[in-house]
C-alpha cells in the first residue's frame, strides 16, 4: 500500500513538472518570436523605396541593416546584414545625431578583393523615427567621363598652343626678314607646314565631336566595304607618292556592313596614313579584306618599326605618341587612332594590333556584317574603284603599322 501510493506521488510530480515545462517552453518561444519580428517600416515607405530608382539601405537604432536594396548589394555596399563601409556608417551616426539630410558623393572599394572603386552620390535621412535610409546613386561611369572630358580639354588647349605659338613667331621672323628672300621663303614653308599641322588637328577635333553625337540607327545604311577601301586608298595617295611607297589592295568582300560610310572611310584612311606616315621610303602598305564567322576584316600592314608591347596598350589613346617629336615632325595629331578606335565602337567592332619591333605592325578594323544584304544597295557612290591598285596582296600580312 505505501508504495502505491509513492508510486502515484511520483507520477503527480513528473506530471506537475511536465505541464510546467511545456509552459515555460511557450512563454520562451513567445519571447523568442518576440524578439526576432519583422521589423515595421513607416507606412507607404516600403513601396516609395521601390520606386526610387535608387540602391538604398535602412539600418535601424544600431546600425543594422533591416532592408536593402539589390542594387546596394552589387554595390558592395551591404553584405549580410552589415553596412560594410565606415564613411556610411558616420553618415548615419550623423543624421541620428543631428536629426538633418546628410548628402555626400564617396568614392569606395567595390569589393573585399582587387583595387576597384565605385563614386556614388549617398543621402542619409531618417525614416520615421527609429530608422535611417542610405539612398545611393552610382555616379562612377559620369565622373570618369567628366575627367576624361576635362582631360581632353587640356590636351587639346596643350596641343594647339604649339602650332599656334610657331605661327606667330614665323610671322614675326617672317616681317623683320622681309628683305631677305632665302630667309622669307624657309620661314613661309614652315608656316605653310604648321597650319597644315593646326588644320589637321582642328578637324580631328571635329570628327571626334561629330563621333559623340553620331546616331547610327538613324543615320545609318548598307555600306559596301570594297567601295570604302577604294575610297579610303584613293584620298591616301598624295601622302604616299611623296614617300613612293605603293599601296597594295589584297581581297575583297561582297558582305556590306551598317553604318555611316563617311566615318567608315575616315577610320580607314586615317590607319592607311598613319602607316604610310610611319613606313620609311620606297616601301609598301598592304591592306587586305576579308568576311568570315559573319565579321568583316580590313588590316593595314607596314614595314615600319614596330611598337613595344606597353606602346601597343595605350596606342589607342588620345594624343598618346609612341614618339612625341617625330609624330610632330610628320605631322601626326595623336589623335587618328582614337578616332578609329570610336568609329569601330560606334558600328559595334573594334580594332586591334599586332607588332613587334623591326617586323612592322598590323591594325586591323573588325566590324559585323550586315543581315538581309541581298536586298540592299551600295551606300558609296561608284567612281573610285581603286582600278590603279594591284590586287595582288601576297605576303602583305608578313610586313607588319606603326602608329
Amino acid at each position: 500500500m505505501l508504495i502505491a501510493v509513492i508510486a502515484g506521488l511520483i507520477g503527480l510530480s513528473l506530471g506537475v513538472f511536465g505541464v510546467l515545462a511545456f509552459r515555460a517552453s511557450e512563454r520562451q518561444r513567445q519571447l523568442v518570436d518576440i524578439d526576432f519580428e519583422e521589423p515595421i517600416l513607416p507606412t507607404g515607405s516600403a513601396e516609395v523605396l521601390a520606386v526610387v530608382g535608387r540602391a538604398f539601405v535602412v539600418v535601424d537604432a544600431i546600425d543594422g541593416v533591416v532592408r536593402a536594396s539589390p542594387a546596394a548589394y552589387a554595390y558592395g555596399l551591404v553584405r549580410g546584414h552589415t553596412v560594410v563601409h565606415r564613411e556610411l556608417l558616420d553618415m548615419t551616426a550623423g543624421v541620428r545625431r543631428d536629426g538633418v539630410i546628410l548628402e555626400k558623393e564617396l568614392e569606395l572599394p567595390r569589393g573585399p578583393l582587387g583595387q576597384g572603386t565605385i563614386i556614388v552620390q549617398v543621402r542619409a535621412a531618417m525614416l520615421g523615427e527609429e530608422y535611417i535610409v542610405l539612398l545611393a546613386d552610382d555616379r562612377t561611369e559620369i565622373t570618369r567621363t567628366e575627367q576624361i572630358r576635362n582631360d581632353f580639354v587640356a590636351n587639346v588647349s596643350h596641343e594647339l598652343k604649339t602650332p599656334v605659338g610657331a605661327i606667330s613667331l614665323l610671322a614675326e621672323a617672317l616681317e623683320s626678314s622681309a628683305d631677305d628672300e632665302e630667309a622669307v621663303r624657309r620661314f613661309t614653308k614652315r608656316m605653310h607646314k604648321e597650319s597644315a599641322r593646326l588644320a589637321a588637328l582642328v578637324q580631328d577635333i571635329i570628327e571626334l565631336s561629330r563621333l559623340q553625337g553620331a546616331g547610327l540607327a538613324q543615320q545609318g545604311q548598307p555600306v559596301e566595304m570594297n567601295a570604302v577601301i577604294s575610297e579610303a586608298v584613293d584620298r591616301s595617295q598624295l601622302p604616299a607618292e611623296s614617300k613612293n611607297i605603293e599601296i597594295v589592295i589584297g581581297g575583297k568582300v561582297d558582305a556590306k556592313v551598317y553604318g555611316d560610310p563617311d566615318l567608315l572611310v575616315t577610320a580607314l584612311r586615317n590607319l592607311i596614313d598613319n602607316a604610310i606616315r610611319y613606313s620609311p621610303e620606297n616601301t609598301t602598305v598592304g591592306i587586305g579584306a576579308r568576311a568570315k564567322d559573319g565579321l568583316i576584316s580590313v588590316s593595314v600592314t607596314d614595314q615600319g618599326e614596330g611598337l613595344k608591347a606597353e606602346d601597343q596598350e595605350r596606342v589607342f589613346e588620345r594624343f598618346y605618341r609612341v614618339d612625341a617629336a617625330r609624330s610632330r615632325q610628320t605631322g601626326g595629331t595623336g589623335l587618328g587612332l582614337s578616332i578609329v578606335k570610336h568609329v569601330a565602337s560606334n558600328h559595334g567592332g573594334e580594332v586591334t594590333v599586332w607588332s613587334q619591333p623591326g617586323k612592322g605592325s598590323t591594325f586591323t578594323l573588325r566590324l559585323p556584317e550586315m543581315e538581309g544584304q541581298e536586298q540592299q544597295k551600295p551606300a558609296l557612290r561608284p567612281g573610285h574603284t581603286g582600278a590603279d591598285q594591284r590586287t595582288d596582296a601576297q605576303g602583305v600580312h608578313e610586313q607588319g603599322a606603326s602608329a
